[in-house]
């Protein structure tokens, strides 16, 4: 029988955020692609049209059932995203040097994006079932590191750094938040100070160029330093109020690289100025302080972590994509959540902000 709470609790707020922030990246991408005169970039803004309007109807699938169905059905989610990226590897698209891609039909997904709602649903899982007020020690961790490591690994071997390194910090921000044992946090931090350095060793030779364009754009301003150095023209040129719509030189030109995907808020920023920017940092600033109020008020150990997950997730996004078109950090491919152009990015951030929502329209059951 229908529970007339359901509707008292809709978090009409964290709706109109998730709507506003996809309206703004339609409007800003429709900028971005029709910088190109060819039909495939007019496809590319009818075809975010499509996923976004797909990613609503998937928020809305998400907040339906009951989020403890998550729970128990975790292991399996898990597993097929699992089996998915190993598909990726075998079967998968190869684009632009990686296989990250894969064709289910006429469409195109990117498990890696899926991966993580996976990754936040089984650390949900077991935190909430092993973790304790004195803190997880380097036993209690070994579960947790193995399930996260499978998918790193996998998703390193795409290759795409970005994504793997997003993994990580998804797996370490839930950790953190279900406390580690004051020596085990000691023997970890250790560890990874002493092991840090030597993963330059193994990163191929485009991911080292990155990090050194990071240290220092000008030293190859027309090759490897080039995206930066035109982003922050871009985010310099726009001033206080932009150029206006439609009117971004840099944009306009095609002096931006990757404009629609990676530095669309370079885009956003040169026709918008630092005021529009300002205004986009707030609505996600309203999205995360929504997300952590509802795992704060959540009742129920799995739903807690599982909103903490999530919101870390939209958190780690927007944070590395907005300082890496400002060029505070090295340039590892992380979409602006519903704001850069990618389907299964759209899908796997409307599919976080439905389980945000489930959460909260069910917290009156744990009361």
């Amino acid at each position: 029988m229908f529970d007339r709470r359901l509707v008292q609790y809709f978090d009409w707020g964290l709706l109109g955020a998730a709507f506003l922030l996809g309206l703004i990246g339609l409007i800003v991408l429709y900028s971005a692609v029709t910088a190109g005169t060819s039909n495939q970039h007019n496809i590319l803004y009818l075809k975010q049209i499509v996923w976004f309007c797909g990613g609503l109807t998937v928020m809305v699938v998400f907040f339906l059932f009951n989020y403890k169905i998550l729970d128990r059905w975790g292991v399996v989610i898990y597993l097929i995203c699992i089996i998915l990226l190993v598909c990726v590897l075998i079967f998968g698209k190869y684009v632009g040097g990686s296989r990250r891609w894969l064709a289910v039909g006429p469409v195109t997904i990117q498990p890696s994006e899926l991966v993580k709602i996976a990754v936040i649903i089984i650390l949900a899982r077991h935190y909430s079932r092993y973790a304790n007020t004195n803190g997880l020690t380097l036993i209690d961790l070994i579960t947790p590191m193995a399930l996260t490591v499978i998918p790193f690994a996998l998703i390193v071997k795409q290759p795409d750094l970005g994504t793997a390194m997003l993994v990580l910090l998804l797996a370490a921000s839930m950790t953190i938040f279900v406390k580690i044992e004051k020596r085990s946090f000691a023997y970890l931090m250790g560890g990874a100070t002493i092991t840090f350095p030597l993963i330059w060793f193994f990163l191929k030779g485009y991911q080292k160029q990155r990090i050194m364009t990071f240290l220092n754009p000008d030293r190859d301003p027309l090759g490897a330093g080039y995206h930066i150095i035109q982003s922050k023209i871009a985010i310099g040129s726009g001033m206080i109020l932009g150029k206006g719509y439609l009117k971004g030189t840099q944009n306009i030109l095609s002096f931006l690289p990757e404009q629609h995907t990676d530095f669309i808020l370079s885009v956003l920023a040169e026709e918008w100025g630092f005021t529009g920017s300002l205004f986009l940092l707030i609505v996600y600033l309203f999205l995360i302080s929504r997300g952590l109020t509802i795992a704060y008020k959540c009742r129920d150990n799995f739903g807690t972590i599982l909103c903490f997950g999530i919101t870390v997730m939209i958190f780690w996004q927007a944070f590395i994509n907005v300082g890496m078109v400002m060029g505070l950090m090295p340039v590892v491919g992380v979409p602006l959540p519903l704001i850069s152009y990618g389907g299964s990015s759209v899908i796997t951030t409307m599919v976080g902000i439905g389980i945000l929502m489930n959460v909260s329209m069910r917290r009156f059951m744990m009361e």
